[in-house]
């Protein structure tokens, strides 16, 4: 191999080492203002991030689940209502709907975007649905436009969990301005990451905004007089200067993980490794890699570049044995999960979610990443191949 430089997963030290002196100034800031819960950091930053998300309210929360959680409860989503969703996420999706009694309804995904399959939703609508929850996952958008005249057709709700999407777009339009509500985590592995969760609701509806503030302070409005249980879902200060500061920076970080994703896909199809959507729904990705696909359309910020491959845990170990990071996201498909047996589901239920779970692994693809360093990566998995 012509190199042997170690390849993180994520690395964000050069991130931190670039923005210290502006961190560090935000973070005094709000040591010296003694102001640490909710209060002006957290207004500016609610303001910023609905302007960049061309909503006209937000409504900082303590974490991506939480903001769930609280756009659920504003929207009085209770036991016997159904949420569809897709059952392949982060846990927080579904376990959101479930903590607040309400029913997940899963719909299979489309094997080359990950995303929900528009196709599937009508067939599993109920009397009971209430709600349709598109994932926006890894960065791309699911068809907005779809899912937004079928919610109209059918009377429901749609909120967007673009956990992992800030900055996508659609035709132009940002995520979580199509939906009653968008939801948002400031985890900090995320394109926009502080230094511990955070997360956040938009909403273009002042009445979901105000029922949404009150909620995630215990429903108290005034103070000490309690119209609803909410919960303590706040927003601290200094999560949100840190985000204050990293929010100016995130259309420069967009766009480089777009040039990496770019450099991915010219360094495969030149190793020959690419393969199409048919040889893996065929099982036969012949010692190759699925990339995955942007949509006419779609503005992908990819907050993870994760790929089908043959033999993906031998290949991972072969990987991780020439320091190349890489991740599995997720590794076993929601409906499969032991604490949503109830739900009834089986395996098979849902072939595309369950071979991305079997399938796909997550490779390198955070700003900092050097040019040399995708050619490693690439080297390493063609190495693979040959062994």
């Amino acid at each position: 191999m012509s190199n042997n430089i170690p390849v993180p997963l994520l690395d964000l030290k050069p991130q931190y080492q670039a923005l210290k002196p502006e961190l560090d100034a935000a973070l005094a800031r709000v040591a010296e203002s003694q102001y640490f819960i909710l209060g002006p950091e957290v207004e500016c930053f609610e303001k910023g991030v609905s302007t960049y998300c061309n909503v006209d309210h937000g409504i900082g929360v303590s974490s991506g689940t939480d903001a769930l959680i609280v756009a659920m409860m504003a929207l009085g989503i209770q036991p016997g209502d159904e949420v569809i969703t897709s059952p392949y996420t982060f846990f927080g999706t579904v376990g959101s709907i479930v903590r607040l009694g309400a029913k997940p309804v899963f719909v299979d995904i489309e094997p080359h975007t990950f995303n929900i399959d528009i196709s599937k939703i009508e067939a599993a609508i109920t009397p009971k649905t209430r709600v349709i929850a598109p994932v926006h996952l890894f960065g791309q958008m699911a068809d907005m436009g779809s899912i937004m005249e079928l919610a109209k057709a059918h009377n429901l709700i749609v909120i967007e969990d673009a956990a992992q999407a800030i900055g996508a777009k659609q035709n132009g339009q940002p995520a979580c301005s199509f939906g009653d509500f968008g939801c948002l985590s400031f985890f900090p592995t995320k394109n926009l990451g502080g230094f511990g969760d955070g997360g956040m609701v938009v909403t273009p509806h002042a009445a979901h905004a105000d029922r949404a503030r009150q909620l995630r302070n215990h429903g108290m409005e005034p103070k000490y007089f309690h119209a609803h249980v909410g919960g303590n879902f706040r927003l601290d200060a200094l999560q949100a200067a840190v985000l204050n500061v990293k929010l100016q920076h995130l259309d420069t970080w967009h766009e480089q993980r777009r040039e990496n994703a770019a450099a991915y896909r010219k360094a495969f199809e030149k190793a020959g490794l690419t393969r199409n959507c048919d040889d893996l729904i065929n099982g036969d990705l012949r010692g190759g890699i699925l990339l995955p696909e942007e949509l006419p359309g779609n503005y992908h910020i990819y907050n993870q570049f994760v790929v089908y491959a043959d033999q993906r845990d031998a290949l991972m170990e072969h990987m991780k044995a020439h320091n190349v990071g890489c991740e599995i996201y997720y590794p076993l498909s929601l409906h499969q999960q032991e604490c949503f047996q109830n739900l009834g589901y089986q395996a098979g239920d849902f072939p595309h979610a369950e071979r991305a779970a079997a399938m796909s692994v997550a490779l390198p693809i955070y700003p900092d990443l050097s040019p040399e360093m995708i050619d490693r990566v690439v080297e390493v998995i063609a190495a693979f191949g040959t062994q």
